[in-house]
């Protein structure tokens, strides 16, 4: 088993300690400014959707035009319905990795706190 580097004392210290050393992981936290992001790119694909809808059916003109606009339509928002529940299944499954990397920390904390004990 290795053995654990000293730990700095103060709140400053301990706080780049702990992501020098990846004790504390960061990316719990920012996977959810990811997500608004992605969300917001998938958004402007939608505008993108509904533009070249538009285009379809402006360059037409015509009566069969217009149905293949509203086939294009319908293809662009299943597309991105699609693209908002993979990228939401996506960013979930990163959090329950990060959550699972957590828990295991804590239990390896009570796993040491219970040795201490022991040895004592």
């Amino acid at each position: 088993m290795r053995r654990p580097l000293q730990r700095p004392q103060g709140s400053d210290a301990q706080i780049v300690w702990d992501l020098l050393t990846f004790e504390r992981l960061i990316t719990g936290s920012v996977v959810h400014l990811v997500y608004w992001a992605g969300l917001g790119i998938i958004g402007i694909m939608a505008f993108g959707v509904l533009g070249a809808t538009v285009g379809v059916a402006i360059r037409e003109g015509t009566i069969l035009g217009i149905l293949l606009a509203l086939g294009v339509l319908g293809v662009g928002v299943l597309g991105v319905g699609v693209a908002v529940l993979l990228w939401r299944a996506f960013c979930e499954f990163y959090v329950t990795i990060f959550k699972i990397s957590e828990d295991l920390h804590v239990l390896r904390q009570d796993v040491e706190a219970e040795r201490a004990r022991q040895s004592k």
